[in-house]
């Protein structure tokens, strides 16, 4: 079954999800992120199946996301590393990490966000780049931008004063 395609939404949300793709892509990413770059350590890591694993790759290759090179310390074998691109996802898989660890419950957590320096647990929040202002549904919103489509429209107020 072929999954949809959002490449024709104007939602940015939608979009990144085209360019990411599916679950396994994220958390190849966040292996990649905490170091693995080897086929055989995503592979045991996430035990997926290598046909899976190759197919998400090339695509995470192809996106963008990571990159495929020689590793000249290991008789030259192929290795994989997140690009620019694909490092700029980790506010996303922090942001997803402090969700998962708030509200999906009856787990024993194995993996803790800490400050590096304090090793203090760290509970992460979307901060404003212009502003230094925390991020919130509160006092932030969602309005139709430059080029809204009709859907765009039909589900987004304009901001009113």
């Amino acid at each position: 079954m072929k999954r949809k395609s959002f490449a024709d939404m104007d939602c940015a949300v939608a979009l990144a999800l085209e360019q990411v793709g599916e679950w396994w892509s994220l958390l190849i990413i966040r292996d990649a992120l905490q170091g693995s770059t080897r086929f055989e350590q995503f592979r045991d890591s996430l035990d997926i199946s290598p046909t899976v694993l190759s197919k998400r790759l090339t695509y995470l290759i192809s996106a963008g996301l990571m990159e495929r090179y020689r590793d000249s310390a290991d008789a030259g074998r192929d290795s994989y590393r997140v690009t620019a691109k694909g490092r700029d996802l980790s506010p996303v898989l922090i942001a997803l990490f402090a969700w998962g660890r708030r509200y999906v419950k009856g787990h024993r957590w194995g993996i803790d966000f800490v400050d590096r320096e304090t090793g203090e647990a760290v509970d992460p929040v979307l901060i404003d780049r212009n502003t230094g202002k925390e991020v919130n549904r509160n006092d932030h919103a969602f309005v139709p931008g430059r080029y809204p489509s009709e859907a765009t429209l039909k589900r987004l107020k304009p901001l009113e004063r």
